[in-house]
């Protein structure tokens, strides 16, 4: 019988400089029986070299290589097909997500949810840094998106939440970016699933390089979002 109550997946993209710090945090802080999955997502760097030192110390890190076509869907993706847990929660490697959360969030599972998403917009929820522009489309598109569909959260995009394994493999990720993020809790929310958030407080990276590139990915957010909203009205 599985023991595992929930996977911890982290995908990573020359993050040597982030992970030890992320990994540790969620070790010192995470109450629940857990694995963590680092997805090395082709990296360059010593990645692989850094996890692989990681888990001497933390026999619950696995790392597995991106052995498809390198970028964050494919990443996360291969980490939610090796996960054991019942649930699974979704990390950044650059300590930008608050740990404490992930307790809070497991909480909210285990009063019923499939999805729990953590929130930089609702009440007592931060964002603290980052680039402006990101930050201005995140955040309308959340609160839009929560007052147009009904989508229970005000942070939509935000990749940090926390999932029923059953839930996410009820449906085919087709996005190829980070846009993904946006797109599960979509097809999610729109097929019945129970869906709650719960503040968080984010915060910049404070070593390596983001990935995340503005204009490269608001076109696929934006299709995401106008699926959701005629896609809700068809429903209603």
């Amino acid at each position: 019988m599985n023991s595992m109550k929930l996977t911890i997946v982290i995908p990573a993209h020359n993050e040597e400089a982030s992970l030890y710090a992320t990994i540790s945090s969620l070790e010192a802080i995470i109450m629940v029986p857990h694995e963590v999955i680092v997805v090395n997502d082709h990296s360059s760097d010593n990645t692989a070299k850094t996890i692989d030192e990681l888990s001497v110390k933390f026999n619950n890190i696995r790392l597995i290589n991106n052995d498809t076509e390198p970028g964050f869907t494919n990443a996360i993706k291969k980490g939610f097909s090796k996960a054991r847990g019942e649930m699974i929660v979704l990390v950044m490697a650059d300590s930008c997500d608050d740990p404490h959360s992930i307790n809070e969030m497991y909480k909210k599972i285990m009063e019923g949810y499939d999805v729990v998403c953590a929130s930089r917009y609702m009440k007592h929820g931060k964002k603290l840094g980052g680039r402006f522009l990101q930050t201005l489309f995140s955040r309308w598109s959340g609160l839009s998106l929560c007052y147009l569909t009904g989508i229970p959260t005000h942070d939509a995009s935000n990749a940090f939440k926390m999932y029923r394994k059953e839930a996410l493999d009820s449906i085919e990720i087709k996005e190829a970016g980070f846009a993904s993020s946006l797109e599960i809790v979509v097809k999610l929310f729109l097929k019945g699933f129970k869906i709650t958030e719960i503040p968080t407080v984010w915060k910049d990276r404070v070593a390596g390089e983001s990935n995340f590139r503005i204009w490269k990915v608001i076109r696929n957010y934006f299709r995401w979002y106008l699926w959701a909203v005629f896609a809700r009205k068809e429903k209603l």
